[in-house]
């Protein structure tokens, strides 16, 4: 996906090319973890269609500011560092909050530093943005709300079962949200992302998602490894998805009320599918899949219902997991040799 800075409507996808997205130009607008993987795709885009956009990251998950075009403003800092947030929040019209820290084993292994920075932080966002004046914030919600529940597609309104701690912060984060639009003159949306992939995603940590780590060992001729049977199944949603999805929300002009809304393609494939299709496409179909034990937190099944983000906001994804993976894999095989 791309976006036309002269006319703010999208050049690729014809499902969506006469989507408008000109009210967010000129809209001063702060994106949290900005310089990360997903906020860094996204602030590009505000940027690319005129919106005037700050980022606010610490870089604590790897994020790099030199991927951000020239006109972005970048600044280093915490979401704990209230004074800071509410700096940078001040004379912003929409927050689009996706710095958090990330990964299910290790909020396992560090559940109280998961909580101040992913609950306390999110605290803080909304704070700031109550203060100052902010029409709506758009938050990174998780599928992983939905648990280790058998039932598929995941519908907004089944109830929450977490089982990390990962999971835990991100649905009080969505509670708090929900909170603020019911309590105070600010509008909110969760927007549930499952399994977001796509170019920038780092594969240089112990906790890196499945594509990326997958990317990482196929191009470096070794044979990627599944913890589990591989046969839990995702929901993969290439990033530009996610970047329609939160413009979209943030031009919505009915009031989002907090409302949780699932993100994604809508399409389920395994773990192991995953990983003979990516070793096809790099050309390694005899690095087949190494089976390893089953990690904590993990979810078996996932799966969404896009009927409530349909009704919403008008949602439709506009690239697929086949375009997207291809795309994604290509770029992975040019920066990991």
């Amino acid at each position: 996906m791309g976006f036309n800075p002269q006319n703010g409507r999208m050049s690729k996808g014809s499902s969506w090319s006469d989507v408008d997205f000109t009210p967010l130009a000129g809209a001063k607008v702060l994106v949290t973890g900005g310089a990360g993987f997903i906020g860094s795709h996204l602030a590009t885009a505000l940027d690319s269609i005129g919106a005037v956009v700050t980022v606010l990251d610490d870089l604590s998950a790897g994020g790099d500011p030199a991927v951000l075009p020239a006109s972005v403003q970048f600044v280093k800092g915490s979401l704990l560092d209230y004074a800071l947030v509410e700096k940078c929040t001040a004379g912003r019209m929409f927050v689009f909050h996706q710095a958090a820290l990330g990964s299910v084993p290790r909020s396992v292994e560090q559940p109280r530093l998961f909580h101040d920075v992913n609950v306390t932080g999110t605290v803080n966002v909304l704070e700031a943005a109550r203060k100052s004046g902010v029409k709506r914030v758009m938050f990174a919600a998780s599928s992983s709300a939905y648990g280790d529940s058998e039932t598929l597609p995941k519908v907004e309104t089944m109830p929450a079962i977490p089982r990390s701690p990962y999971a835990a912060n991100k649905v009080a984060c969505e509670a708090m949200l929900s909170a603020y639009a019911a309590s105070y003159d600010l509008d909110t949306v969760n927007l549930r992302y499952f399994n977001i992939f796509g170019p920038r995603q780092s594969p240089d940590n112990a906790y890196a998602a499945v594509i990326a780590a997958f990317a990482k060992a196929l191009v470096k001729g070794q044979h990627p490894q599944i913890y589990g049977d591989g046969e839990q199944s995702r929901d993969f949603t290439y990033i530009d998805n996610v970047v329609l999805a939160n413009l979209l929300a943030a031009r919505s002009e009915k009031s989002l009320k907090g409302a949780v809304l699932n993100v994604a393609c809508g399409q389920r494939v395994t773990v192991t599918e995953l990983a003979i299709e990516m070793a096809r496409l790099l050309g390694r179909a005899d690095l087949s899949p190494i089976y390893k034990e089953e990690r904590a937190g993990d979810v078996k099944h996932s799966l969404a219902d896009l009927t409530l983000i349909k009704q919403q906001l008008g949602y439709k994804p506009i690239v697929g997991f086949k375009e997207g993976l291809a795309t994604t894999v290509k770029w992975y095989a040019s920066v990991l040799k």
